[in-house]
């Protein structure tokens, strides 16, 4: 199976990583790119094909939209004669699939991703639609190229798209921001910056690693945690009162909203 990136930014780059540590051929995998320097590095890195975006795509079974939201419209419609026939797999955030569909000029086998940046070191979660014009095959496809940069989650409906965007796509920065913060405490109780890191990067990394080996929902881990009256208990009570869990719900709700608000922006 032969691909092309078209856009080589640090998505197409964690995804062409992926793909050879799974046994993909160098040789079977292309990268249009604009950028002379990027496509240097990337030939040199990966070993791939790397092509100028003035010339001619190479004849592939999928091409991967990667370039930004902002330039899609563009890129589409300036390929949109040689990607006819093609498995077109978009991870440009808010762009609906009927958008790029008429942008490509109608009835595209289309995949509709939204991907998260832990996909860098191979463990993203990835949200997945397919257009109505792909079929079960199409999606065995897509989802072995997703795999190679993490987890895949199909959705049913591409509204839910935007949930996915709320919950995963941003989710990493929710859980940077939990991070930060949990660093900043640390420093004002007295540790240097190298502890405090160590303690809430170490703190987050086994909690993650024992909630995913724990068949308990997360909530019965945290009572697990927490003893009646004691220092767990008065942290949680007081997050409690300053409204966190409330907060973060209501941040990922905003999150779905502005997901939905950006497709009909970039849609038009």
């Amino acid at each position: 199976m032969k691909i092309v990136f078209i856009g080589g930014g640090n998505m197409a780059t964690a995804m062409l990583g992926g793909l050879l540590q799974q046994g993909y051929a160098a040789n079977d995998l292309y990268v249009v790119e604009p950028d002379a320097g990027k496509r240097a590095q990337l030939a040199s890195e990966f070993g791939v094909t790397t092509l100028a975006a003035d010339v001619p795509l190479p004849a592939t079974d999928v091409a991967i939209l990667a370039v930004k939201p902002q330039q899609l419209a563009e890129v589409a419609r300036n390929q949109a004669g040689a990607l006819a026939g093609r498995l077109v797999i978009s991870i440009a955030a808010g762009i609906r699939m009927a958008d790029l569909d008429r942008w490509l000029g109608g009835r595209a086998r289309l995949v509709r991703v939204m991907p998260n940046t832990p996909a860098l070191v191979r463990a993203g979660v990835s949200g997945a639609w397919l257009g109505p014009q792909a079929d079960i095959a199409d999606r065995e496809v897509a989802s072995r190229i997703l795999q190679s940069v993490g987890q895949v989650v199909w959705v049913e409906q591409e509204q839910q798209i935007d949930a996915i965007t709320a919950i995963s796509g941003s989710g990493p920065a929710y859980v940077f921001h939990f991070m930060e913060s949990l660093v900043a405490a640390a420093r004002e109780l007295g540790f240097d910056a190298t502890t405090a890191r160590q303690l809430a990067y170490g703190t987050f990394d086994g909690a993650i690693k024992l909630a995913m080996a724990s068949d308990d929902e997360v909530g019965t881990l945290r009572e697990k945690v927490t003893s009646k009256g004691g220092t767990t208990a008065a942290a949680l009570a007081r997050m409690n009162e300053a409204g966190v869990q409330a907060g973060i719900v209501a941040g990922a709700h905003a999150a779905c909203a502005r997901a939905a608000e950006l497709a009909d922006e970039l849609g038009k």
